[in-house]
């Protein structure tokens, strides 16, 4: 009788699923302390409504599926797509989007294709996708960083943005969008594409409030913060380092050579680093051993796969942040990646 060893993991680990997500929910505490501080309380609405709706969509899911509505949320997988789902869209988007993109997430990418293990693609992106894709509008307007903005939103105003789509004092989302001196709602690295579309240099562009010393107001802390819960991660062993390390030099290796190319057209490789959701991405979203590769070696090149889309998209792409369309898109090489770099077992032959 002859055995070949399959992919990882090979190792007994004592921690259970509710275990290992309970310490991604403490990595993850940083980041969204940060978003709460430099966005507003509608972070935190958009956490209820997302887990929600979550809980509502899987109890239904698991009820269809025969199983008991006790049994839908044992594993907390659906409370991680929530909360990465929530944190990634903008703070004061209307309620009906995160919800329509939570049952998304959690009806068809994860129970149509079989539940837990079984889903092909991240949950939380491709609810993302959709989203952005059937709603650009709503899905672009980030709030500007409460630094800058004119607007002071209470916890109770900002519910009724949400909700509503105005403030008690009749101020609509529209007029919110703008904040003082002209300045309007979109991240840093959606007003470094609208200048480079305006023939400006990205020095020029640099100067515009929205951007802090490192890359942008807000943004810069929020990526150092998940770079710190990715850390964590790490330390405990929840998640490998050859992901997140392979995406952040598929990233910056051609940021950096775009940059000392041209200079005045390319974003530098800090930039791409700490804007958009890069580090969220790299340590949270990514790493989903679900639909990621499953040796070590095959991570390292599905992580540079991934910050090489990254950089493409953003580039040349058509929309300014692409950390859920890599995401998205790397997930479907994970059969051949893993085919590819599997162990052989000893005395077996190489692959045919």
């Amino acid at each position: 009788m002859t055995f070949k060893l399959a992919a990882s993991p090979h190792s007994h680990q004592r921690r259970t699923t509710q275990q290992v997500m309970r310490w991604v929910y403490v990595a993850l505490i940083p980041g969204l302390l940060t978003l709460l501080y430099f966005f507003g309380w509608g972070v935190l609405w958009q956490l209820a409504l997302a887990v929600s709706t979550a809980f509502v969509v899987e109890a239904l899911s698991m009820r269809l599926r025969g199983r008991t509505i006790q049994s839908a949320w044992q594993d907390h997988t659906a409370l991680v797509t929530a909360i990465l789902l929530a944190i990634s869209i903008p703070s004061l988007a209307p309620w009906w989007l995160i919800v329509i993109g939570t049952a998304f997430a959690i009806g068809v990418v994860k129970h149509v294709y079989g539940g837990v293990g079984q889903n092909i693609f991240n949950p939380a992106m491709a609810g993302y996708v959709v989203l952005l894709i059937s709603f650009p509008v709503q899905m672009t307007s980030w709030p500007l960083p409460t630094q800058i903005s004119q607007f002071e939103l209470s916890f109770m105003d900002t519910a009724s943005v949400i909700f509503t789509g105005f403030t008690p004092a009749g101020y609509d989302l529209e007029q919110l969008r703008m904040g003082a001196d002209g300045l309007t709602m979109a991240t840093p690295l959606d007003s470094l594409r609208t200048a480079l579309n305006h023939q400006l240099t990205i020095g020029e562009a640099l100067q515009q409030p929205i951007f802090g010393t490192l890359a942008g107001l807000g943004w810069q802390w929020v990526n150092l913060a998940f770079l710190l819960g990715g850390l964590v991660l790490i330390k405990q062993r929840i998640i490998s380092w050859h992901i997140p390390t392979g995406m952040l030099l598929g990233l910056a290796v051609p940021a950096a050579l775009a940059w000392l190319v041209a200079p005045d057209q390319s974003v530098s490789p800090l930039m791409h680093l700490l804007s958009g959701a890069t580090m969220l991405g790299a340590f949270f979203i990514a790493t989903d051993p679900v639909t990621a590769a499953t040796s070590n070696r095959g991570r390292l090149y599905f992580g540079l796969l991934l910050g090489f889309l990254v950089f493409v998209i953003r580039t040349w792409g058509g929309y300014p942040d692409a950390v859920a369309f890599a995401v998205l898109l790397a997930n479907m090489t994970v059969p051949v990646i893993d085919k590819y770099t599997q162990p052989v077992a000893y005395g077996h032959g190489g692959r045919s």
